[in-house]
């Protein structure tokens, strides 16, 4: 560690410094001094808590009609169905040749789905129980598959909360597959095949095992998995989840692996619940080898993992802008990776909406 100004020790928790993203090659810069600066910033509505458990007029609840007319089935578990205003097309027309190097198009087709988690509004995935939970995941590992056959990219992700644009409350995600590699995709998929041409093991696999050693971001762990707010963190509570052993996708995890990936996901939502005591808003999503042609590649570079961006900041109501420096310069933190991932791990693991009430 070098000297600060005035023969001061470094200290990551005090001074501000860089650090490196290996995933996207760039850098976030960390001002762990700022933390302490009051907020007289906007303040958000915290999410409803009176969502009903069924309603007619919803489009995802079951046996409600959609907006194309479609009348969803009485389903029990998961539901999936085609978006009915899907950003990607499986048939469209090319774009004509370019005739400006500057002004580049190239064709885009694909597919988008919905997939509902459960027949209940009024629940989200921490208070789903873990079979419940694990459907979820074998949904997750067949579309990536279905799709993935014909399709490079599948992107499933899921939007949780106002906060961060979803305009339904019902527990659902998104699936977007599609005929091109996206830019974050591509950026990982670089960055990792580089890690292990020169280092000869798969960037995550050494990250979750030098995480796991050292554990002063890690939030919780089991057998096959770790969760950890990983070193080079823009968002303040961002999380990472790896598994344990070399895997590239979703549908290549086993039985056990996909029971154990139902369980900290459970464990993580709840501590995230549980920070602010609130129905906690991120967007998250799976990265994994691409699919389709790749299919046939050597792809070892890569190793699967989610990430998690929630978006607030001190409590309920402040959240994180990317706006400003980040926009126009780099992403900034004011808490630092270490002090997010104590405040984490050191929550209860049993929901605040499901604890004893206090004589």
């Amino acid at each position: 560690a070098g000297a600060a100004e005035g023969g001061d020790c470094f200290r990551a928790s005090e001074h501000q410094h860089v650090r490196y993203n290996p995933l996207r090659d760039d850098w976030v810069l960390v001002s762990a001094h700022r933390v302490k600066r009051p907020w007289q910033g906007q303040l958000e509505k915290p999410p409803p808590e009176d969502v009903p458990r069924w309603d007619p007029k919803n489009p995802l609840c079951p046996g409600a009609t959609r907006a194309n007319g479609e009348v969803n089935p009485k389903y029990e578990g998961t539901f999936v169905f085609p978006n009915d205003f899907p950003a990607l097309q499986p048939d469209a027309p090319e774009p004509d040749d370019n005739d400006h190097p500057l002004f580049r198009a190239a064709p885009a087709r694909g597919v988008c789905k919905v997939m509902c988690f459960h027949p209940w509004s009024d629940l989200t995935l921490p208070l789903m129980s873990l079979p419940e939970i694990r459907a979820v995941v074998d949904a997750w590992a067949e579309l990536a598959k279905e799709l993935g056959a014909s399709y490079p990219w599948v992107q499933i992700f899921e939007n949780k909360g106002a906060m961060m644009g979803c305009s339904n409350p019902h527990p659902h995600c998104q699936v977007w597959a599609s005929s091109f590699l996206p830019n974050e995709a591509s950026l990982e998929d670089r960055s990792q095949r580089q890690h292990l041409s020169q280092h000869g093991v798969p960037m995550l696999l050494e990250y979750a095992e030098q995480e796991a050693r050292r554990k002063e971001r890690l939030v919780v762990e089991n057998a096959d998995w770790l969760v950890v707010v990983p070193y080079w963190a823009t968002w303040p509570y961002e999380t990472l989840l790896l598994p344990r052993r070399h895997v590239c996708r979703l549908q290549d995890l086993s039985d056990s692996e996909k029971d154990s990936l139902a369980s900290i996901m459970q464990r993580l939502l709840i501590k995230y619940d549980n920070l602010f005591e609130v129905s906690f808003p991120y967007s998250m999503g799976w990265h994994g080898a691409p699919t389709g042609s790749y299919l046939e590649e050597d792809c070892k570079h890569w190793q699967l993992h989610a990430h998690y961006y929630p978006p607030l900041l001190r409590s309920a109501t402040v959240r994180k802008f990317m706006v400003g420096y980040e926009m126009l310069a780099q992403a900034q933190r004011d808490l630092t990776p270490e002090q997010a991932a104590e405040r984490l791990r050191s929550l209860p693991e049993v929901h605040y909406k499901k604890r004893p009430e206090e004589v």
